[in-house]
């Protein structure tokens, strides 16, 4: 019988002995086996560790764009984990939120390297100045752990549960070792083969033990995390672990939970937020069968509303059909397995020793396309318990799977104590249009909740349920929810970071995060700092300026032109009793006159200014008063090259605005204690365009001395091209951008144009072996000139007549087969990737 295997140490391999079988939860087909026997646990541990340091030494933006890269080529596959996952009883829905769900967390976790620096460390929070004049000041950064993230997951999400683990902890550097629940660990298994042959991930980033180990905690270190999802008991026993107190190893833990979802008293059938209401019960009671740790087990309503709910709900129940998810008419799946069947009757009895059940039974049912007794297969229980506050039952029993309990309340007072009385959950709910209900059932029920979801007419059609976790807020919750916190963006990727405070000057703190602290010693720029590129530029890169003197006139035309007309500025007669002593330049005067002195007035690398962070005016300034700036880099911040624009980050300017007259001495001693130097400061942020690095410039000498190495024997590196039709083909893209070839249709449809037209201004080569739309595709075009020598004299007649065409007719607009319509500037972008990539073909570059 075949085996699910484990990626460890880097190979693929099968566990000793036989296993355990395991069952297609639809047909009860005996599949597979798991077995984890002869695994070296410690072994595997050390290895992630180890392996783990190319993971650690990579920025945040490169680990983002791994995630990012993974993501979508894990959706190429998707088909195949649809396949798979309708194995575990999950409908077509159920496993998009399971698998697409998943990637999403990719995605999501990869957008925020944008929040972290270009570097493979944080640097969290505000400099803080511990001594007088700041010269002693201290700073907190975050560094990856160099341990390994220990993933013990539930068999409900095989695919989500671990990535959304997973992306977290590599986002912040840290290698993970991944153990699946054995129910599901085929499901996972094969999102970690698609993984693992990608080569996207470094190799020790993720290893896979497919099943459980009872020893995975004994020899977990410091600098290891563990997290753990599924029961409330068995978390409670692994929290307990004596080798986690030993090592004060973090564990977070994710368990099942009794989650309520409370009917406001608003709320009356007829209302939108009624049927919200029943139409978010039954898809929480039934969508993955019930086995979310999201679902809602307790729905509590008002006393007097309880037989509308109770109708309303069994009718919406009897529309939910159960069978074999591969067919479209079934809305619910079957549980895990049979065993998981008789936990669910188990824990149904118990809740009904003081309970009533009101809809569903545990007779054999009709399922949708199978056999109802091979499968794992249950009914929707729906259970009504009229004394909530004497028995407990409903309280602190779940049952794991499409099964909830109707209880009462007469009060709001009532409905937050029984919230409460579940003893802690990951989310609770309220269906209200009434908002002051809203707000106080949040505020006095959050205490015991991870997240609250308000639901209403104005949100429903937008809001993501009851039982949706979101990549950016927190997953988890107090007491029987475990206490943990999962994801929840920048502070679940922190999660796995050390947090450090770090104590020095203020030019050593700039050094070792990267960012300039105020009174840290300058780097005078060689050159204006406006004229370097992106990467050239370094924290405390500075500028000294020429001064100007504020003038009266400067004050009145600024308020003339502002139509700013605060007093200060122009009425010198109303100063009495104010802060002002004359009259007073405008703080947007000062900054504009500032950017005035440090502005770059050439065209070079800064293509905007991309906005203002923040501005404090230390004390005013006069009319005559003489500034002068200090303009110093603070910090670089990376981002993604959009749209129509060359790649470039973001450099955030430090702007030091100086009274000349107290720098210089002018001001006499008597009069200094009462002026500082430094009057104003702000940070301004620009675009920064990014070196070119990745083609050869094509000068006509690159040009030429490319066609001269070219001769008829010269072999490509890729594609069936020969040398003449590499010519050819150049000189017709020439004749193209000239106007001269115009008659064929753009091949791409217009709703990708504008993206495929975008990558023209980006750095990335173009892709080998891509068929031209004139040409049928594995056969050369035929030849239109004798031989190579007279292709390549058309060849430079065409180029000479292109570049002639735009000299004259500098704001044509050519078309193009694939990109469409191209500029003179597009063109030009097209013909330097072009040329790279035939002459690198043919190595004459």
């Amino acid at each position: 019988m075949q085996k699910v295997q484990h990626y460890i140490q880097g190979q693929w391999i099968d566990g000793q002995g036989e296993g355990n079988p395991i069952f297609d939860s639809v047909t009860g087909e005996h599949f597979t086996n798991v077995t984890t026997e002869g695994i070296d646990v410690p072994e595997v541990l050390q290895y992630g560790r180890t392996k783990g340091d190319t993971l650690r030494k990579m920025t945040f933006i490169e680990r983002g764009n791994m995630l990012k890269k993974l993501a979508f080529h894990l959706q190429k596959h998707k088909r195949t984990f649809y396949d798979i996952s309708f194995k575990t009883g999950a409908t077509k829905i159920d496993s998009w939120v399971d698998i697409e769900g998943g990637f999403g967390n990719l995605f999501a976790n990869a957008s925020l390297r944008k929040l972290f620096p270009n570097q493979p460390y944080h640097v969290e929070g505000e400099p803080i100045d511990l001594s007088r004049g700041g010269r002693f000041m201290a700073h907190h950064i975050m560094v990856p752990k160099t341990g390994v993230a220990v993933h013990i997951n539930a068999f409900n999400f095989p695919v989500w549960g671990m990535l959304e683990k997973c992306a977290v902890n590599w986002m912040a550097g840290v290698p993970a070792v991944v153990l699946p629940a054995p129910q599901s660990a085929y499901l996972t298994e094969a999102v970690v083969k698609v993984i693992i042959e990608s080569g996207i991930l470094p190799e020790g980033a993720l290893q896979l033990i497919s099943g459980t180990r009872k020893d995975i905690l004994d020899t977990v270190e410091s600098q290891d995390i563990v997290t753990f999802t599924g029961s409330a008991s068995t978390g409670r026993k692994l929290k307990t672990h004596p080798r986690l107190i030993e090592e004060s190893v973090p564990f977070t833990m994710e368990a099942d939970s009794l989650n309520a979802s409370i009917l406001g008293e608003d709320a009356k059938p007829g209302t939108p937020e009624f049927d919200l209401f029943i139409k978010e019960v039954r898809n929480e009671m039934t969508s993955k069968c019930g086995q979310k740790c999201t679902a809602i087990r307790r729905i509590i309503v008002p006393q007097n509303l309880m037989e509308d709910v109770q109708i309303a709900l069994g009718k919406a129940l009897d529309k939910v059909t159960y069978g074999d998810p591969r067919l479209k008419e079934v809305r619910m799946g079957t549980l895990i397995d049979k065993k998981q069947v008789e936990a669910v009757k188990n824990s149904v009895q118990e809740i009904a020793k003081t309970a009533e059940i009101v809809y569903g039974d545990f007779e054999n049912g009709k399922a949708v396309g199978a056999d109802f007794e091979k499968g794992a297969f249950i009914k929707p229980i729906l259970l009504r318990e009229n004394d909530p506050f004497t028995n407990h039952a409903a309280h602190i029993t779940e049952a794991f799977g499409p099964v909830s309990t109707l209880m009462p309340y007469k009060s709001l007072d009532q409905a937050v104590e029984l919230s409460r009385m579940g003893r802690g959950s990951l989310v609770s709910s309220i269906a209200t249009n009434d908002d002051k209900i809203a707000k106080d059932y949040t505020i006095r029920a959050a205490t015991h909740h991870g997240r609250i979801l308000v639901l209403n007419r104005e949100s429903a059609k937008q809001s993501t349920g009851h039982g949706s976790p979101l990549p950016n807020l927190i997953h988890g919750g107090p007491g029987r929810a475990g206490g943990g916190e999962e994801m929840g963006g920048v502070r679940g990727i922190k999660h796995y970071l050390q947090r450090c405070a770090v104590q020095g000057s203020p030019t050593t703190l700039t050094e070792i995060t990267g960012i300039y602290q105020p009174n840290a010693d300058y780097k005078e720029a060689e050159k204006h700092p406006f004229a370097y590129h992106w990467e050239d530029i370094e924290a405390g890169m500075s500028l000294k300026t020429h001064s100007r003197t504020l003038t009266d006139t400067d004050i009145i035309n600024f308020g003339n032109l502002t139509w700013d007309h605060f007093y200060a500025h122009t009425d010198i007669t109303s100063l009495e009793g104010s802060i002002f002593e004359q009259r007073t330049a405008h703080g947007y005067f000062i900054i504009s006159a500032a950017a005035g002195l440090f502005v770059y007035p050439n065209k070079g690398p800064v293509a905007a200014n991309y906005g203002l962070e923040e501005i404090r005016f230390l004390r005013p300034l006069y009319h005559n008063d003489t500034i002068h700036v200090r303009l110093t880099c603070k910090q670089k911040i990376d981002r993604d090259q959009k749209g129509k624009e060359l790649p470039s980050g973001i450099v955030k300017w430090y702007v030091e605005v100086f009274d000349t007259d107290v720098t210089k001495g002018n001001i006499p001693e008597s009069e200094k204690e009462e002026k500082e130097a430094l009057v104003a400061i702000a940070t301004i942020l620009t675009m920064v365009q990014k070196k070119q690095t990745t083609f050869k410039e094509i000068t006509d000498q690159v040009f030429e001395n490319a066609l001269h190495k070219l001769t008829e024997d010269t072999k490509p590196e890729w594609g069936i091209m020969t040398p003449q039709h590499m010519v050819e083909h150049l000189e017709a893209s020439y004749r193209i951008a000239s106007g001269e070839i115009q008659d064929f249709e753009i091949s791409t449809p217009k709703k990708y144009l504008d993206d495929v037209k975008e990558t023209l201004y980006n750095y990335e080569p173009m892709p080998k072996n891509y068929n031209f739309p004139f040409y049928k595709e594995g056969e050369l075009f035929s030849l239109k000139h004798e031989d190579l020598a007279m292709a390549k004299q058309k060849l430079k007649e065409a180029k000479k007549q292109y570049e002639n065409f735009f000299v004259e007719n500098s704001e044509a607009v050519t078309k193009n087969a694939v990109f469409g319509e191209l500029t003179k500037f597009e063109w030009k972008l097209l013909h330097r990737k072009h040329l790279n990539h035939h002459f690198k073909q043919f190595g004459i570059l």
